[in-house]
């Protein structure tokens, strides 16, 4: 999980790795919900209220790309936001999924789009960002490549996907299964 974008304590006792890609409707549902056909609410939402918010748990997000170019150009400037604007992080990430359409390259999320999603949040200099994910894209997709061989040395092999201790979780579920398992972790 090391250099991988996170939210949450440093120091939190459990870690959360979470595997996804931008164009994944089940990744968005999981974490801003929305999605009639998933009709299960975003479990992040409370994730964070419960865990990540009181110190209890870090969420590490991993890059796991596999439908189009659209999710390799949004791990790209996922990983240069991070770089760039740590701070600014989680509210790009939930607008990347707020604003997400079609499954793959069928609208939203190529570089034009996201670049414009991009000036919509306070604090980021969208052009610097572009720029940063021409000048770094081999160095960000080192970092995407090693996330995917991380997912297959857990076993992941769809999105969205987490390691909640030793415990593969994959799928969208509710909020009560993520309790669950790191309740287990707390105690």
């Amino acid at each position: 999980t090391a250099g991988n974008p996170f939210i949450g304590s440093p120091t939190a006792p459990v870690t959360i790795a979470f595997w996804s890609d931008f164009q994944c409707p089940y990744c968005k549902a999981f974490e801003v919900g929305g999605i009639p056909q998933i009709p299960t609410p975003a479990a992040l939402p409370d994730i964070i209220k419960n865990y990540v918010d009181t110190g209890k748990v870090k969420i590490v997000f991993m890059d796991f790309t596999f439908l189009g170019q659209d999710s390799v150009t949004a791990a790209l400037y996922n990983r240069s936001v991070w770089a760039l604007y740590p701070s600014q992080y989680f509210a790009w990430r939930t607008a990347m999924y707020t604003a997400q359409d079609d499954e793959g390259d069928q609208g939203f999320g190529d570089a034009a789009s996201i670049d414009k999603l991009t000036a919509t949040i306070a604090g980021i200099d969208p052009a610097k960002v572009a720029s940063d994910v021409k000048a770094n894209a081999a160095t960000y997709q080192a970092f995407v490549d090693s996330d995917r061989a991380e997912a297959q040395k857990a076993g992941v092999k769809a999105t969205p996907s987490f390691v909640v201790g030793k415990t593969l979780i994959q799928g969208a579920y509710p909020y009560a299964s993520f309790q669950t398992a790191i309740d287990a972790l707390l105690k």
